[in-house]
């Protein structure tokens, strides 16, 4: 019975050692036909634009972030609309220095003391939306650097055209993480830049689309907002981004990846926070798209691998499939992650690469273990997408 048992296994993880080097070479593919696609010249489109920015709390890097937006080449209008849900916030001098700094550009700060539903970030930004005076709004997260040609490139989706039968009513960009030190920063940056993004990829080639916004940038006409009935539907979400593209999708409106690719920061984690932050992420797409976390087991095609040789007691048949799909896991590091992204930071890092995975199909297991997330400090329950609170704030 134990001989068997030892077969079985070696089978199932030699077959998904297989199914995962089929993923490498579809995500690769997926890479290749955004970097064709992205070459394509852009439509001249400056409408006017509003960012609004909900803000809790000072990053260090925080002030370059906003610096960013306000050095654009963009030749339309914008305004720049900054909340703060208590006025002791840390962040309100930064946006102050902002202001002095670029005395022509239209930067606002806001207060905004209601507290509208369990996400609070939601609930910031539907009162800045009431101050927003322009016909498009565009959304992103406190630490998002950008290019100089970041609205052009984010806005440009939004021209009319007479190739798609569909408006595009939300534009969303892919993102890399800048690392900061620790090692736990280290590999959420290297999962971000050489497995999250290559989902997504893989995703809107497999699916005809993008179905879904990502937070890193969410620019929306007013509208497709309207349409769906604001924001104030998200405000007890924790993945309002996911949940504010997949509306306006079902809404009829068509979602744009951008030829935008900006930064964001990976906090320098201990584990702890690491796991936390993991964690979240993955309970928070396995309540999204619960079909497509179960397929997340395809992903882990390096750890199958590693695995596989252990249950083949060390058989040279399995140390070839380990070194096949390393080879390819590299590979879709590479391309994703230096071509389509342009992360100075995968190659010195690619030696991490097992660890990382290893990590990550531990996370993935782990997510099916419970609904419970830490955000920041507080302790929640997920059900339905929405946010329950359970505990004091932890730590």
């Amino acid at each position: 019975m134990p001989h068997a048992l030892a077969q079985s296994v070696e089978i199932l993880t030699t077959v998904l050692t297989l199914a995962g080097m089929g993923y490498f070479l579809a995500a690769i593919l997926a890479a290749r036909v955004f970097i064709t696609a992205r070459r394509a010249p852009l439509p001249a489109f400056t409408p006017g634009v509003s960012i609004l920015k909900s803000l809790k709390g000072l990053d260090p890097a925080m002030l370059d972030a906003f610096r960013s937006h306000c050095r654009q080449t963009y030749t339309g209008d914008y305004e720049l609309l900054f909340g703060v849900s208590a006025l002791d916030d840390p962040a309100i001098a930064a946006v102050e220095e902002l202001q002095r700094e670029f005395p022509d550009l239209p930067i606002q700060l806001i207060h905004c003391p209601a507290s509208l539903g369990t996400n609070g970030k939601v609930s910031t930004l539907i009162q800045l939306a009431n101050h927003a005076r322009h016909p498009y709004l565009l959304i992103n997260d406190s630490d998002i650097t950008v290019s100089p040609r970041y609205l052009e490139r984010v806005m440009a989706p939004f021209a009319p055209s007479a190739s798609s039968p569909k408006q595009v009513g939300l534009v969303t960009a892919l993102y890399r993480g800048r690392a900061h030190g620790t090692l736990p920063s280290r590999l959420e940056s290297l999962g971000i830049a050489t497995d999250f993004q290559a989902g997504v990829l893989l995703s809107k080639m497999i699916e005809g689309g993008l179905h879904y916004g990502l937070g890193s940038t969410l620019a929306v006409s007013r509208e497709a907002l309207e349409k769906i009935g604001g924001l104030a539907p998200l405000v007890d979400h924790l993945a309002d981004d996911y949940e504010l593209g997949a509306r306006i999708d079902h809404a009829g409106y068509r979602v744009a990846l951008s030829a935008e690719v900006v930064e964001t920061s990976s906090p320098a984690y201990a584990w702890g926070g690491f796991i936390d932050h993991q964690l979240r992420w993955a309970r928070t797409v396995r309540d999204a798209r619960p079909g497509g976390y179960i397929g997340l087991i395809f992903t882990h095609g390096l750890a199958w691998a590693l695995l596989n040789v252990i249950a083949s007691g060390v058989s040279p048949v399995s140390f070839w499939l380990l070194g096949l799909s390393f080879f390819l896991r590299l590979a879709l590091a590479m391309t994703v992650g230096t071509q389509v992204l342009a992360d100075h930071q995968v190659l010195p890092s690619l030696w991490l690469l097992p660890l990382r995975d290893v990590v990550a199909m531990c996370v993935w297991v782990a997510g099916f273990a419970g609904n419970t997330i830490v955000w920041r400090g507080q302790r929640f329950t997920l059900k339905d997408g929405k946010l329950i609170n359970v505990s004091e704030p932890v730590g």
